[in-house]
């Protein structure tokens, strides 16, 4: 535990010059970029035969047709870009193959005219990962096998962090000069805890934390080491104060500071959405929504999309064919309340079949995404 106490204050006290010794983009070389882009629109993609990143990408289950209907249907509502979710015990596992299978969903991308934004770590979820055979979901209940990456042992052992840095370096390095991607999430709401929902494999918000905010730290070093051609990025998400500087946690800073395009989640209605997007406008960068869309909290396409649409802010809603994940349940339904499909979605767009939720809501998609 002292040594975790050291390395994390050495790093605390090195993250917030890691902007000014990197080679972090500009803001003339972030908004020319951005310049060249669509007004970017997609969502958290997870095929439907996929409970979690694993089954989505391991050899056994990387399902190509089921992909290319599925990006065909993005296409087809004008979306341009889709957030994927890698996994770390992937590339321990297999990266040649992982290579791979990321090269043939590219190819698939790029005939369906999409660049995706590529996540290495999340903090969300099951924090004891395993490769191989994945469980079967939980009956009614919102993304019962995700997985956090890496998972809680490898956080706690500082023994692992080579083999995550060679997995940041590896992927990154890679894919570093593809165009057909769009850029890389660093890491997934690093500062997010699930005990409430693993009291035993979890660990506090601030017990991981600890851990996590060197380790987030490194990781943005370690993917600019590779020198990629895409924008790095890490997306706030906590409810603060985000127009004041000092309102925000070290967490928050050290995303905005090392990012070069902005990225945050809301899952608040059109009035908090577009709030936010003014206290980010300060940092004169692109800004990305990466995650959004929960009907029931008000943040729907109809309040969000188009006030997206005035400002150029990219939008990434959450869930696009429900499926294994099962994000069509809302978040509440882990504590058992729901014995059948509820009649108001949380999230997701289309049925297994390519139908709409809401055919108000892809109309209103299509529209927004073709008109100039």
């Amino acid at each position: 535990m002292k040594k975790q106490l050291i390395l994390f204050l050495f790093m605390l006290c090195t993250a917030g010059v890691f902007a000014q010794q990197n080679t972090r983009w500009t803001e003339a070389q972030a908004n020319a970029w951005y310049a060249r882009q669509p007004w970017l629109v997609g969502t958290n993609y997870t095929p439907a035969y996929a409970i979690n990143q694993l089954e989505f990408w391991q050899e056994e289950t990387f399902d190509l047709k089921a992909i290319e209907k599925e990006l065909a249907w993005a296409e087809a509502l004008g979306m341009n870009t889709q957030r994927v979710f890698l996994h770390d015990l992937l590339y321990k596992q297999d990266k040649e193959g992982l290579f791979r299978r990321m090269d043939a969903f590219l190819s698939l991308c790029k005939i369906h005219h999409i660049k995706p934004l590529f996540v290495l770590f999340d903090s969300c979820w099951d924090p004891a990962p395993k490769l191989g055979k994945q469980n079967v979901p939980r009956p009614h209940t919102h993304n019962s096998g995700w997985l956090q990456s890496p998972g809680i042992a490898a956080l706690q052992n500082p023994a692992e962090y080579a083999r995550l840095e060679d997995y940041v370096k590896g992927v990154v390095g890679h894919f570093k000069n593809d165009k057909r991607i769009l850029g890389w999430d660093i890491w997934n709401e690093p500062e997010h805890s699930s005990r409430k929902l693993f009291p035993v494999e979890d660990l506090s918000e601030k017990a991981k934390l600890d851990l996590v905010l060197p380790l987030l730290a490194q990781s943005f070093a370690w993917a600019r080491s590779a020198s990629p051609s895409q924008p790095l990025t890490a997306a706030i998400w906590q409810d603060s104060n985000w127009s004041v500087r000092d309102s925000l946690t070290t967490c928050q800073k050290l995303m905005l500071d090392n990012s070069d395009i902005i990225t945050f989640h809301n899952y608040r209605g059109g009035d908090k959405f577009e709030m936010r997007v003014k206290w980010l406008q300060q940092y004169n960068r692109p800004i990305i929504c990466t995650e959004y869309m929960a009907r029931n909290t008000g943040s729907t396409f109809e309040a969000v999309l188009p006030i997206a649409k005035k400002y150029k802010v990219g939008a990434i809603n959450w869930g696009f064919v429900a499926g294994k994940t099962q994000t069509n349940y809302p978040w509440q339904s882990w504590s058992g309340q729901f014995t059948a499909e509820p009649k108001l979605w949380f999230h997701d767009i289309l049925r297994p079949d390519g139908t709409a939720f809401d055919a108000k809501e892809t109309d209103l998609i299509k529209q927004l995404t073709k008109e100039k």
